[in-house]
């Protein structure tokens, strides 16, 4: 197995990989500094609002018709009622009880009852900005959003030489094994019905300060390859020497996104994800998957659009696979009261080092 990990210039890295394996991963909560997805644009018409969550904290979104989105706390300063299930007049929301109307800054701007001298405190508000198709919030510090980059490696989905296919779901469990599960091709083992018999071979990792990447390559050992793989290729494959470990599958965990590339030499990417896993549960043991996964059109025009479908119904066989097995993972993790597993693959226990490195500790070890 070849091993390449640069050196570090601190003890940041050694430091995270000690604490990882004294740290139950899954008690590890997601960092709130950073950009997270909450909704699809799709999901929010102009002149509505809709709620979300982060990491149990309840947000509701509002589009006016005019102007951009803005995301407030999910309660009425009032009664604590849902203001996503109030009405959007003008640039500001009304409660849906007592019609208190709250602006995008989450000030209280209008009690129908009271005197404009008299009006209560308002609500607390989350930076948003909408990008890719996704409305993202900003559910930590409000002073550091403008210095954090906005769900940066999403350049494809807006190149028109590639189609992007947006996909998500709730998934129940951690966000860790997200991370794991797709880091971790060895498992495609999982796979073989799908896709065939495939080998991978590791070809080293990368590790730096708020990241971790892994390299491989594939060889086919058995089984046909499936339609949805060929359209992601632009060509049928077969079994034969030409064919074996010609293309690097690069996935990247820069906290807290993964990345998954494949490409052949120098050559723009056949396919590029993005995804992210935006914890949904207070305890953090749900999530919300936003992915973007875009695939390079072939020199044939037309031809992926008309397989689309196929490509889809081939993409949610395998992510129906991914999601059964992170979930029984998860309902393991509860049935016997923590994390157990023995993990030998040096690029995970990397990953679960970064994991611990950037996010937030549980409570018993944040005060230690």
């Amino acid at each position: 197995m070849n091993q390449t990990v640069p050196p570090t210039s601190d003890d940041t890295a050694f430091d995270a990989e000690t604490r990882s394996s004294t740290t139950d991963i899954r008690r590890v909560r997601s960092n709130p500094d950073y950009w997270y997805p909450v909704a699809w644009s799709r999901e929010l018409k102009p002149g509505k609002t809709i709620g979300t969550r982060y990491a149990g904290t309840p947000i509701a979104l509002v589009r006016p018709v005019d102007g951009p989105v803005f995301a407030l706390e999910d309660r009425c300063a009032h009664r604590q009622v849902p203001l996503s299930k109030g009405v959007v007049s003008g640039s500001s929301v009304k409660c849906c009880y007592h019609g208190w109307a709250y602006g995008r800054s989450g000030r209280c701007i209008d009690v129908p009852y009271l005197g404009k001298g008299k009006l209560p405190n308002g609500v607390r508000t989350f930076p948003c900005r909408e990008q890719n198709g996704m409305i993202f919030v900003f559910p930590g510090d409000p002073e550091k959003a403008q210095s954090v980059p906005l769900a940066p490696h999403l350049a494809k989905a807006d190149n028109p030489a590639y189609k992007t296919r947006y996909f998500g779901r709730k998934v129940a469990c951690h966000y860790s094994f997200m991370h794991e599960n797709l880091m971790d091709m060895n498992h495609q083992f999982m796979h073989s019905k799908q896709m065939g018999q495939m080998k991978p071979r590791f070809l080293g990792q990368k590790r730096e300060p708020g990241l971790v990447e892994a390299r491989y390559s594939f060889a086919r050992t058995g089984g046909k390859q499936p339609f949805g793989e060929a359209l992601i290729f632009g060509e049928r494959r077969d079994a034969s020497e030409k064919f074996q470990h010609r293309d690097v599958m690069t996935i990247r965990t820069e906290y807290p996104y993964q990345t998954l590339r494949i490409q052949t030499g120098d050559e723009d990417p056949v396919m590029d994800l993005w995804i992210v896993y935006t914890p949904q549960s207070a305890d953090e043991l749900t999530n919300r998957t936003f992915g973007l996964l875009s695939v390079k059109r072939p020199k044939i025009p037309g031809i992926l659009d008309m397989a689309w479908p196929l490509l889809v119904a081939f993409t949610e066989r395998i992510f129906a696979e991914d999601r059964e097995i992170v979930e029984l993972e998860q309902n393991a993790w509860r049935e016997l009261g923590g994390d157990h597993n023995v993990e030998v693959f040096p690029v995970i226990n990397a990953l679960r080092a970064l994991l611990v490195e950037c996010g937030i500790p549980p409570a018993s070890e944040s005060h230690a």
